[in-house]
């Protein structure tokens, strides 16, 4: 494999000039169109307008928002300046945006109004009250002492924060001299991307992921589904996730491709855009796919622009599978698998794959990519057919977690390989499949719920003496939050009472859908508790009770 060995700014740079009047970004639901060409235009004006308040490089950069047209703007200009960006959840609520605000060492945030039931702007001002007494650019938070500018993605004008529009305006005027210097001390090595994930130690971890990282899993995502400067990728899926940037924005940039994106995800303007564009790829986890299929008025849509795509974040049904290739004209569609720590991906389908290994198996390993499958115990590798940990090493492993270099060491060993803990087995053709969790993540939709999370967050709740948080199976979803409470002696707390203290402060993917009272858990010789266990008697009690 052929590496690119570039910053994300100097091969926008190069597209821009090589291609500056094909489209890079389209957004079909108003006909909003930026060229190669300008939308690096407008990635310059922002990058000026960033340098203007005090910016520079190295600082980290947070970025709250949907799948709105400036996203790629801020992500794009923070890369040409050296800025690390960090792309925060949509879905977070205060009590995770103030932990992220604070483990970052966050310097400026951009955000939007909010997102369904969201006030984010709210959000903020209850976080952090400075910042409606504060003078632009000189914010000083208690709370957050890093913390110095606001930026509002929009034309409206809000106290403490500077808007979008006007950085714009001050780029316009600029000269462009000293971010051509900063650019030219920029590496490829350099930390682009911070993305937050959490595990089974409970607090989300930063993973710091760099140019080469992420420009080269785009590249190995975009050559598996062949892709080329006249394919248009309808991206459905959220851009401060892995997939939408890296397999989304990513492969596309790395091709010369066009990405045809959609603000947050409705099936209706999927297809929509499908349609009008004329999209040669679509992306989307299987509940995506199977709510399009589904939609009443499928049948009334030409999909047969389509060629490819990727389904990622669970594992797909086989008939979803062949209704895809089938009525949506997927032949070529592609899984993916890898964690954000792998940038994230490992292992692909390729665009010939027979329909049995696009359902059984997640792929074969990335170029440049070594994966194994190593025995979790003594870390030799695992023959083929044998079950064992999901292992990698290559270009695509991340730098290292945020401030947390303990837990790196726990991640990635001394050899240089990162563990992924996730069981697996690789079959005699090199294909790759995921068996099972070390962890116990759960994953409910493609998003990725991990327990140790939400029970320390249940431990604040008035009356709740411990809980356990298990996944029980979900045809929708495939995986559904369950809480096993214990409650505090005379506490009075009822299934709502537990939704309703979550509702506001975590995400709502991670809000248990089943809420169990129980005296004790099971647990082990040693004491620890047998999640395996608790999954079974969740499993039975929500079937007993008739909930779906």
């Amino acid at each position: 494999m052929k590496y690119i060995e570039k910053t994300l700014g100097g091969l926008l740079c190069e597209k821009a000039e090589a291609q500056p009047d094909h489209d890079f970004i389209v957004y079909a639901d108003r006909n909003l169109r930026f060229t190669y060409a300008e939308f690096n235009k407008r990635v310059t004006e922002l990058a000026l307008g960033f340098l203007s308040i005090g910016l520079k490089k190295g600082d980290h950069v947070g970025i709250w928002a949907t799948n709105v047209p400036d996203w790629n703007t801020v992500f794009f200009a923070c890369a040409r300046l050296g800025l690390v960006i960090i792309t925060v959840n949509t879905g977070y609520k205060t009590h995770e945006l103030e932990y992220v605000l604070k483990q970052s060492d966050m310097v400026c945030l951009c955000l939007i109004d909010g997102w369904r039931d969201s006030d984010y702007i709210a959000m903020v001002n209850e976080l952090i009250p400075e910042l409606k007494t504060s003078q632009r650019g000189h914010l000083e938070s208690e709370k957050f002492p890093y913390l110095k500018n606001i930026v509002y993605i929009g034309q409206q004008k809000h106290r403490g924060m500077y808007s979008f529009n006007e950085l714009l305006l001050v780029g316009q005027h600029s000269d462009d001299a000293k971010l051509r210097e900063i650019e030219a001390t920029l590496n490829c090595d350099d930390v682009v991307n911070m993305q937050y994930t959490s595990g089974t130690t409970g607090f989300p971890k930063g993973v710091m992921l760099t140019h080469r990282n992420i420009l080269n899993n785009g590249l190995g995502i975009g050559d598996n589904q062949r892709l080329t400067e006249k394919d248009i990728v309808c991206l459905p899926v959220p851009l401060f996730h892995c997939f939408g940037l890296v397999l989304g924005m990513m492969a596309i940039l790395t091709h010369g491709s066009t990405a045809a994106i959609v603000e947050w995800f409705d099936p209706l303007h999927v297809l929509a855009a499908v349609q009008k564009e004329k999209c040669t790829a679509l992306y989307g986890v299987p509940t995506m796919f199977i709510a399009e299929l589904n939609h009443p008025m499928f049948k009334m849509f030409d999909l047969s622009s389509l060629r490819t795509g990727i389904m990622a974040g669970s594992p797909c049904p086989i008939e979803t599978m062949r209704q895809v290739i089938e009525l949506m004209h997927m032949k070529e569609v592609t899984i993916c698998y890898g964690l954000t720590e792998s940038s994230p991906v490992m292992t692909q389908t390729r665009y010939y794959d027979n329909l049995e290994t696009k359902v059984e198996t997640v792929g074969r390993a990335l170029p440049g990519v070594d994966v194994t499958i190593r025995d979790a115990q003594t870390g030799e590798e695992c023959p083929d057919g044998v079950h064992g940990e999901f292992c990698c090493r290559g270009y695509n492993t991340m730098k290292c977690y945020y401030k947390m270099p303990e837990a790196t060491a726990q991640c990635i060993d001394e050899k240089g390989w990162l563990h992924s803990g996730d069981l697996g087995v690789k079959d005699n053709n090199g294909n790759f499949k995921v068996t099972g969790r070390i962890k116990d993540m759960i994953i409910r939709g493609g998003e990725n719920v991990y327990p140790k999370e939400v029970e320390d967050f249940l431990y604040t709740m008035p009356g709740v003496k411990d809980a356990q948080i298990v996944g029980i199976s979900s045809e929708k979803y495939g995986e559904e939050v369950a809480a096993f409470i214990v409650l505090h002696p005379d506490a009075a707390v009822k299934e709502e009472d537990v939704r309703d203290f979550c509702h506001g402060k975590i995400s709502r993917y991670k809000i248990p859908k089943y809420v169990f009272f129980v005296d004790s858990f099971p647990l082990t010789q040693s004491g620890k508790v047998q999640k395996y266990l608790l999954r079974e008697m969740g499993a039975k009690m929500a079937a007993d009770a008739g909930v779906e």
